[in-house]
């Protein structure tokens, strides 16, 4: 099975309701949004207009990979946004910033590819099953990119006291799966840590201006340079630890209270989370009415049995409580306690009718819609659907898809630390004119030193062609003209290897976009000097 394989494929719309008021202080938008996270489209915002670090507040962080719908506001200033992955629709003002009270559940449409008939059977007994026990209320992989990214929990470095590190994982850290320009950046400052005045050969450092200013003013003051990253994202960065405190809690409660034959394991990007097939009707009514804390140093837990999860996970982390403190700057950098929900029940789960997939030859596709409370992930719902054949996208299954083309691996300043993967089957094969990759190049010379050699002859053709070349030995040598002294000369002369040639440093920003233009003004000039002279302008 296979989901998001296109943003249409994962869809989501928010229920809200907010309080308009005329003449109010904030712009209340609809905003539709396609392969952008809720951060990438407000940065695009603030930039786009101008916006100062906090002036957009919504209701809830929404995927990257999908389309979806959600409330934005934006404080003091008119707004538009119309471009094809990302739009907004003016729809009144309000005289106070959105939050998470503001928004009521998400409806969510999920096309769900690559399904076999053996699919089909299991996943209505599953469904009879969710709706029955509901899902486990898990965080799921998309809140922990940085160990996707290789970041690993940067508030764990915070907790240590060891800002410089933060920072660098934050900064420095490039992953071998984005192949943005911001890896690019990242890349860059890994190569030159400290030389803050380095100038930085990519686009995509704007995001970062206020760190590397206040390295450069203040430099060895990292939690100064810390503090200056996006408020919201900073707070990001504690949550993501937090969560899979939570994560690991609940687990290990499930464990507490239902015996091992009920439960079954799955894996996702920070381990391995556990699921309930069946409960008897006290357990059950008992986690559906039940929450988990999100932890912090405020933290009260009175259940017996949650507090010993509680404890079992806080020593597995060889913390405390009060250790969740980040003494530093503890007004902003905190851990804030929460109750959430245990268990959630889609609501209105519909499975749509079974058809051929138009992406994937032979195989089967349906769309499930489903609505779920703020906060739930729609994708824990698909993995207890299809949890008898689910499998979590390794970092290597990701990098084996790739196909990077050769102009793009030169430029590129992690292609270094990139396996090579499969070709894309849509991506057209080198042709005869075009130059092979630099990989293929070094190969292709040492397996035919003379440019003359002929290509090797599979061993079934070899065969079959044989007999002709063994009957007309004669007339070939007949056809053949004596060789001259020269081409004896060329014979015997030793084959002389090219040098290897050293490769071009990447071009900087500035020199490509001048080199683009080079290129239009003279793709301009050959179109006008083919133009006959009457259609010439005078």
């Amino acid at each position: 099975m296979r989901i998001k394989q296109k943003p249409e494929d994962f869809s989501v719309k928010e229920s809200y309701r907010f309080d308009e008021v005329a003449g109010g202080r904030y712009r209340v938008y609809l905003m539709d949004k396609q392969k952008l996270s809720t951060f990438d489209a407000a940065n695009r915002l603030r930039d786009a207009f101008g916006l100062k670090p906090g002036s957009i507040s919504y209701c809830g962080l929404k995927d990257k990979q999908g389309r979806t719908e959600q409330l934005i506001a934006v404080d003091g200033a008119d707004v538009d946004m119309q471009e094809p992955d990302l739009r907004l629709k003016y729809l009144g003002r309000a005289d106070k910033a959105l939050s998470s009270a503001n928004i009521t559940s998400n409806r969510f449409a999920v096309t769900v590819r690559m399904l076999t008939r053996d699919s089909i059977g299991p996943l209505n007994v599953a469904a009879a099953e969710i709706n029955r026990l509901g899902v486990v209320n898990y965080f799921d992989s998309q809140r922990f990119g940085s160990l996707k990214h290789g970041q690993g929990f940067i508030a764990k470095d915070l907790l240590r006291g060891d800002f410089e590190a933060a920072l660098h994982n934050y900064l420095a850290r490039p992953s071998e799966l984005d192949r943005s320009d911001d890896a690019k950046v990242k890349a860059f400052w890994r190569d030159n840590w400290g030389r803050w005045d380095a100038r930085v050969p990519f686009e995509g450092t704007k995001k970062y201006h206020r760190v590397l200013k206040s390295l450069r003013d203040y430099p060895g003051d990292w939690v100064r340079a810390f503090l200056q990253i996006d408020a919201d994202y900073r707070a990001m960065l504690l949550f993501t630890y937090q969560s899979y405190l939570w994560n690991e809690g609940v687990r290990r409660y499930l464990q507490e209270l239902l015996p091992r034959e009920h439960l079954f394991p799955m894996k996702y990007q920070a381990g391995t989370l556990l699921f309930h097939r069946d409960a008897d009707p006290e357990t059950l009514s008992l986690l559906r009415d039940s929450t988990f804390p999100l932890l912090a140093p405020t933290s009260q837990v009175e259940d017996p049995t949650k507090r010993k999860a509680v404890d079992w996970v806080l020593g597995r982390e060889k913390l405390s409580l009060e250790q969740l403190r980040i003494e530093e700057s503890p007004r902003l950098l905190y851990f804030k306690h929460e109750e959430r929900p245990t268990v959630v029940i889609p609501h209105k789960l519909v499975i749509g009718r079974v058809q051929e997939d138009d992406l994937n030859r032979g195989y089967l596709k349906t769309n499930i819609a489903f609505t779920l409370p703020p906060g739930a992930y729609a994708t824990l719902v698909i993995k207890r659907l299809f949890h008898f054949e689910y499998e979590e996208d390794s970092a290597q299954k990701i990098r084996e898809g790739w196909y990077t083309p050769p102009e793009e691996r030169e430029d590129d300043p992690l292609a270094g630390n990139q396996p090579r993967g499969p070709r894309s089957p849509r991506a057209p094969a080198p042709s005869a004119g075009r130059a092979a990759p630099a990989g293929r190049a070094e190969s292709s010379r040492k397996a035919a030193p003379s440019a003359r050699a002929e290509p090797p002859v599979p061993a079934e053709s070899s065969r079959r062609a044989a007999p002709s070349k063994r009957a007309a030995p004669a007339r070939q040598a007949a056809r053949r003209p004596p060789p001259s002294d020269s081409a004896v000369g060329r014979l015997a002369q030793p084959v002389v290897k090219p040098e290897p040639v050293e490769p071009t440093p990447p071009l900087g920003f500035r020199e490509r976009q001048r080199q683009k233009k080079d290129a239009k003004v003279q793709a301009r000039e050959q179109q006008t000097a083919k133009r006959p002279e009457s259609r010439k302008k005078k």
